[in-house]
């Protein structure tokens, strides 16, 4: 499918701006990627800026320890803010993203970003709703961070990314997840197995089943 056509029927924004639209057909590409591949790198320049047209791709922190701190997810018909902002002021970027599951991206060179924001305000109102949006989901995830105890920002997480992913099942390890809740395996396995007692949720190999 060309990019023409996919920013026409899944980008709602872009959508509404025929020149725009011809604009990025002309200097973005379309690529592939498999799960587990980083597309930035924390303390990097900004070469492109991936327009997620299906799959997930997941953006976060690591910190000194190994952890990881989640703060949002790329769904289809998003971009990354943090790519955008950085590549705008041609700064390294601060955090990583990589891709949690197999990937079809429209990339478009950072170096092409200035033109895009001087000629097409709906380029504009893209980015600005896009900002918001990703603004909440940061701002979500750190009052699950932040103010609830333990097993109530587990529920929460699993709740957000039954969601996210619009189903019940929930492939990750024991010890991603405590990765992404800035926490131990041995904790989060712990509170799993009582919110299986309470018949909240099944577990399965590298598989959670909320009930």
């Amino acid at each position: 499918m060309e990019v023409n056509s996919i920013l026409k029927n899944q980008f709602e924004t872009l959508s509404t701006s025929f020149p725009l639209i011809k604009e990025i057909g002309e200097i973005a590409t379309l690529h592939h990627f498999k799960k587990d591949t980083t597309i930035l790198k924390e303390n990097s320049y900004v070469k492109v800026v991936p327009l997620v047209v299906s799959g997930l791709v997941k953006v976060y922190k690591e910190e000194e320890n190994g952890n990881e701190v989640l703060l949002y997810y790329i769904k289809p018909g998003e971009s990354c803010i943090m790519s955008i902002m950085a590549a705008e002021k041609n700064l390294k970027v601060n955090v990583k993203a990589v891709v949690e599951e197999d990937a079809t991206i429209i990339v478009i060179p950072s170096d092409k970003l200035y033109h895009l924001r001087k000629n097409f305000p709906k380029w504009n109102l893209y980015v600005y709703e896009l900002f918001n949006e990703k603004f909440e989901e940061v701002v979500e995830m750190v009052k699950i961070l932040t103010f609830s105890n333990k097993e109530k920002r587990l529920e929460d997480y699993l709740k957000r990314k039954a969601k996210l992913n619009n189903s019940n099942i929930i492939a990750k390890s024991h010890k991603e997840i405590a990765n992404e809740l800035g926490s131990s395996r041995e904790v989060i396995s712990r509170l799993l197995k009582k919110l299986e007692k309470e018949k909240k949720v099944k577990l399965s190999q590298r598989q959670i089943i909320i009930l």
